[in-house]
């Protein structure tokens, strides 16, 4: 059984479950985190999105336009590189679950390790040698898988991490927020700042992509260290239960006897691909659609920092009317946007207010999620008296991995559908209204899908979350006392 040298809870004897101000008979208290290690998890997505959002943003077009490699081609790197990695989440998964804690925790010494690993080969995954073009094709699709096995072992620890620094609501509403503000963060530097730094060095060459990638990858791996120095393992856990199971049967079991993360699997296949198809799409919809390259940068500067600014109402948000409802606010308005902004002629005003509103409307569902899947780690907990945060988390990257293969065949793969000419001055009409609809109608189609999905299927609420996090405060799942009893789940 692993623990911190902290101690995590103060119970007082009385009624399971009953809350209330600390030092109140029959009560068990949770412990509150400071501000300043909110923000240093943040950071953690900050130098995230230095490489992630990077690759989302601008891999298809240094392939297609630098490298010279064809758009159906790319589609189906992304595809099935995002598909392999996918499932290499269980194998990161099971590795760092057997993990004991030590002492730097659990989670965190996996997670700085991977990031420096990650920062290297997100500057491989913007070179490309000089040689025919099947061979171009085999770097790209090699250096990117490598590049996604790595992400896994960055990012299933830093997302477990999370449920081990809190059970508190408000707190993890908090951390969920300040995670999304250090993604959105990124995005806003790396969507106003890289294409303008290759034109710095001197366009957009081949060398340029090389050098601007390796800038983004230093702040990466610096910002990634803030968060290692700055967060803690904390919340109690039976480290002795379960510890030795973390095959395919228990992986399988984690996710499928977890309703709450079914749900959150399926809604996050849409808003990622929404999300990714916008970030990839961007630069061809200003260059071509819009008639300037330089304003996707512009673009990118209102649209994200609109989005960094309303993130900041989460919790507010979310303690007046609850993670779900707060969720679906951000879907009806974002959905809206998208919807106008495919059926009003393309005008750069009226396009720019409404991808600002539609995506930092969609920030806000992205943000609750993170406190979505930090919750349901410990529903799976309760449930089946085991706890297995990296696969369960996994199983939630999962479905990011295969939003993010979807975004990449429906952008790139329209881009071949439609006759996309690379470094042409200009695109036919059916190009055009072809990057128009995968940036508005997609979108819009797609956050539908998730908002039904969310509505219905989600049944973890935050007055039934309350009383699961008090219960495991105090040792209990939901059939006992956890490690007393050998759950049917665990057998």
């Amino acid at each position: 059984m692993s623990i911190s040298k902290e101690k995590r809870v103060r119970t007082i004897p009385g009624a399971m479950g009953a809350t209330g101000p600390e030092g109140t008979a029959g009560v068990t208290v949770i412990d509150r985190i400071s501000r300043k290690e909110k923000v240093a998890y943040g950071f953690g997505d900050f130098g995230n999105g230095f490489m992630f959002d990077l690759g989302q943003s601008y891999l298809t077009k240094f392939w297609i336009d630098t490298a010279g490699i064809a758009p159906a081609v790319v589609a189906l790197i992304f595809t099935l590189s995002k598909l392999f990695d996918a499932f290499m989440d269980p194998i990161a998964a099971a590795f760092i679950d057997s993990r004991r804690f030590g002492k730097r925790g659990k989670f965190r010494p996996v997670m700085m390790v991977s990031s420096i690993l990650l920062a290297v080969m997100t500057v491989v995954t913007f070179t490309m040698p000089d040689v025919e073009m099947g061979w171009k094709i085999a770097f790209a699709a090699t250096t990117y898988a490598i590049w996604g096995i790595i992400y896994s072992f960055t990012n299933d620890p830093y997302g477990s991490l999370a449920s081990v620094m809190t059970r508190d609501i408000k707190d993890r509403a908090e951390l969920a927020t300040t995670r999304q503000a250090g993604s959105l963060g990124a995005q806003w530097i790396t969507g106003f700042a890289f294409i303008p730094m290759m034109m710095i060095f001197g366009g957009m060459t081949a060398r340029n992509f090389m050098f601007a990638s390796m800038v983004m990858a230093i702040i990466g791996v610096v910002s990634f260290y803030v968060c290692y120095r700055g967060t803690k393992e904390r919340v109690y856990v039976n480290r002795s239960v379960g510890f030795e199971k973390n095959g395919v049967k228990d992986y399988a079991r984690a996710v499928f006897t977890n309703k709450p993360l079914l749900a959150l699997v399926l809604m996050t296949l849409f808003t990622i691909s929404s999300m990714n198809v916008n970030n990839m799409m961007m630069i061809f919809f200003a260059q071509y659609n819009l008639g300037n390259i330089a304003l996707q940068a512009v673009l990118n500067l209102v649209m994200i920092g609109a989005s960094i600014v309303g993130i900041m109402f989460i919790p507010k948000m979310v303690a007046k009317w609850g993670k779900k409802k707060t969720a679906m606010l951000g879907f009806v308005v974002s959905i809206v946007a998208n919807g106008l902004n495919f059926i009003i002629p393309t005008n750069l005003w009226t396009f720019m207010i409404l991808v600002t509103i539609g995506y930092a409307a969609l920030a806000i569902p992205n943000g609750v999620t993170w406190a979505f899947v930090s919750d349901t780690i410990d529903y799976g907990e309760w449930h089946t008296g085991v706890r297995k945060e990296t696969m369960t988390y996994a199983a939630f990257n999962f479905s990011r991995k295969v939003a993010q293969s979807l975004a990449a065949l429906v952008g790139a793969g329209m881009l071949a559908i439609t006759g996309y000419v690379a470094k042409a001055t200009s695109q036919s009409d059916a190009t055009l209204a072809g990057i128009k609809s995968v940036m508005t109608l997609y979108p819009a189609v797609a956050l539908a899908i998730a908002a039904v999905i969310i509505y219905f299927l989600y049944s973890l609420s935050d007055k039934k979350y309350h009383a699961i996090a008090i219960d495991l405060e105090e040792g209990r799942w939901e059939n006992g006392v956890i490690g007393e009893e050998a759950p049917a789940a665990r057998a």
